[in-house]
């Protein structure tokens, strides 16, 4: 793939053994192109290598290893990675996040603070990695190969902070719907009666809730149809939907 932006046309699925609807191809080349780009606190060099991270974590002997362990500190080692431009503490973190999610804490996310990593960086970081991975993953159940990593586009961070956040639910800072009401960030709960937890848990980086957001109407259902049990915009009906999406939680040992 070339510097250029990446578009539906340039992401290629002709191989893929079933028609991939234009909505997924659309949003996987929104993605792709927010990956190569400076977030708000990661540049684009940086945010590419995380996404290179993403997939050397799961061929790493130590991750394979420190799963394995009876604790993720009872083993030491080194990643296979070639990261130049991400400290060690964020080429762990998207290792652990990869590999063994289950048994990240909330003294760990503070632990990485205390390693230069901020509760922003890590919730960026934590967006891009569940993009690439979500992303990929469809790539391997249609049994296709993976998309080249995009070309990083030079540019810095925005460092800003949304406004509107509260502490004490996560592990991280999260905007309410209140705080979400005004301003530029009036988009990321618009129409939600609620601000939900697995979407809000990112707001801390707004854009991270739009990729998620972006992906989540694409993968699944439209956020604002995610409550009505009678949504039917897909080819399999909504208990169909969750069957599945049950079933591949419980096997992620997803918390929710």
């Amino acid at each position: 793939m070339t510097g250029d932006a990446p578009t539906p046309q340039t992401l290629d699925y002709s191989s893929s053994p079933v028609p991939v609807r234009a909505d997924i191809v659309a949003a996987h080349a929104r993605i792709w192109d927010r990956v190569r780009h400076a977030g708000a606190w990661w540049t684009g060099a940086q945010r590419v290598e995380i996404a290179a991270e993403v997939r050397n974590a799961r061929d790493c002997d130590f991750c394979r290893e420190r799963k394995a362990a009876l604790s993720p500190y009872a083993v030491q080692g080194e990643h296979r990675s070639r990261a130049q431009d991400l400290p060690a503490p964020a080429v762990d973190a998207v290792h652990r996040i990869v590999t063994d999610a289950q048994r990240l804490s909330k003294d760990w996310v503070a632990r990485l603070a205390s390693e230069g990593v901020s509760d922003a960086h890590y919730v960026e970081l934590l967006g891009v990695v569940v993009a690439v991975l979500s992303i990929d993953e469809v790539h391997r159940g249609l049994g296709i190969d993976v998309l080249p990593l995009p070309t990083p586009v030079a540019g810095e961070p925005t460092r800003v902070r949304p406004d509107g956040l509260a502490s004490g639910t996560a592990w991280v800072p999260m905007m309410t719907l209140a705080g979400s009401r005004k301003g530029p960030n009036a988009d990321l709960f618009e129409g939600l009666p609620v601000a939900p937890n697995v979407i809000a848990a990112m707001s801390l980086v707004p854009d991270a809730v739009r990729d998620l957001k972006n992906l989540s109407n694409a993968h699944y259902v439209p956020t604002i149809e995610v409550a009505n049990p009678t949504f039917h915009g897909r080819a399999l009906d909504r208990s169909q939907i969750e069957l599945i999406a049950g079933r591949v939680s419980a096997l992620n040992e997803c918390f929710y």
